[in-house]
């Protein structure tokens, strides 16, 4: 494996992990209040423009994952779109990225 492969995976595992170890903090303080959540998200204009951020950058990596996929037949490379809307951008980008470095 090269390196930029194993920059790529420890990116997404940091990307998976970080974010959500806030994530669950927030659980843990709130229950599992979507609602809230999203709220939150929202505080101030700041949050709210940060949020727009990530929702269009995780949009367009999914118009990007979903392209390559159908034109490179990589099916399997589909798992980055669920782990871009289910943990985030900071996992999902970093585990395409290393989906897509694999040789053939």
């Amino acid at each position: 494996m090269t390196p930029l492969r194993i920059a790529y995976l420890l990116l997404a595992a940091w990307g998976a992990i970080h974010p959500m170890s806030w994530f669950l903090r927030w659980f843990a303080e709130n229950g599992l209040d979507l609602p809230g959540m999203v709220d939150a998200w929202h505080a101030n204009a700041a949050s709210s423009g940060l949020v727009w951020d990530l929702t269009i950058s995780a949009v367009t990596l999914t118009v990007w994952v979903l392209a390559e996929v159908v034109r490179r037949r990589t099916w399997a490379h589909l798992v980055a779109i669920p782990a871009t809307f289910c943990i985030g951008v900071s996992c999902g980008l970093p585990l395409y990225l290393f989906l897509r470095s694999k040789r053939h």
